[in-house]
């Protein structure tokens, strides 16, 4: 089974791609149990300037697990409120028909309505995440990459735990580097895509990052192995974008470890937002 990790963009482009961390494959044990030791190793990174591209080479894979930077579904309170279907694949289908600029107009007169530090609705997981609501259409555009990418994703037939029953063999997992991120770092940035807030301190934090994933400390237990050009070429990009693909992989390679059907998610988890995996 590979895994993979995906830094995903909504509009991506040659200076801004959809990148993709992809894992040696996971060798299983005997009574398919893995070895709980074994390191997540990075085998190679994938870039894609399209949505069109990104789409093809998932579905040219026969098998993986991946962690997806970009939420899967919407907040029930937000969903109730518009009246739109609390099925989670019709309420997918129904958010697909609109436009951005609709989503936009019918979100921004939902935040409109409501008093001041309470504007948007959250989904559970956000909490624990610490993730921005799924609905957000600026800093980050969330509500668009989720319009633009789970779509594409059902379209691969692949299967969302919890959420919907697609091909076993390709499980698409809600994943959030940042989580991860603050575990190891705290408040400190670690990216920008600004040139002029690519400073030397955040490049010390991404060293920093890639040093304890390396160790394994964080509270997945998890090693990360690289080679010395994938840490040099972590630690080199400013936007970050690679290095949180990685971060994705790891989240996924946990995931697969606590095996089907859940993926580590609890039971609990609404079935029309879904969770993110690890939170």
């Amino acid at each position: 089974m590979v895994i993979i990790g995906c830094d995903f963009s909504s509009s991506p482009s040659k200076r801004k791609p959809v990148v993709i961390a992809v894992s040696e494959t996971a060798r299983e044990l005997e009574n398919t149990k893995l070895n709980k030791s074994e390191p997540c190793v990075l085998l190679k990174t994938e870039r894609f300037d399209t949505l069109d591209a990104w789409q093809l080479w998932l579905q040219a894979q026969p098998q993986w697990v991946g962690g997806f930077d970009l939420p899967f579904g919407l907040p029930r309170e937000l969903v109730e409120t518009l009246e739109w279907p609390c099925d989670w694949a019709a309420c997918i289908d129904h958010y697909a028909g609109h436009s951005r600029e609709d989503i936009r107009r019918i979100f921004k007169a939902f935040c409109d309505a409501r008093p001041v530090g309470g504007k948007f609705a959250h989904r559970a997981a956000d909490g624990p995440a610490g993730s921005s609501s799924s609905m957000k259409w600026v800093n980050p555009p969330v509500a668009y990459m989720l319009h633009a990418g789970v779509p594409r994703l059902i379209q691969t037939g692949c299967d969302f735990p919890g959420l919907y029953a697609g091909n076993a063999d390709k499980v698409a997992l809600e994943a959030y580097p940042g989580l991860l991120a603050r575990e190891v770092l705290g408040n400190r940035s670690y990216k920008s895509d600004s040139k002029p807030k690519q400073t030397p301190e955040r490049l010390i934090a991404r060293k920093d990052l890639i040093t304890a994933l390396e160790l394994g400390q964080t509270r997945l237990g998890l090693r990360l192995k690289l080679t010395h050009a994938q840490r040099d070429m972590l630690a080199a990009d400013a936007s970050g974008d690679a290095l949180d693909a990685v971060l994705c992989m790891v989240q996924a390679t946990w995931a697969y470890r606590q095996g089907a059907p859940r993926y580590g998610m609890p039971l609990m988890a609404d079935p029309l937002e879904g969770w993110i995996i690890t939170a």
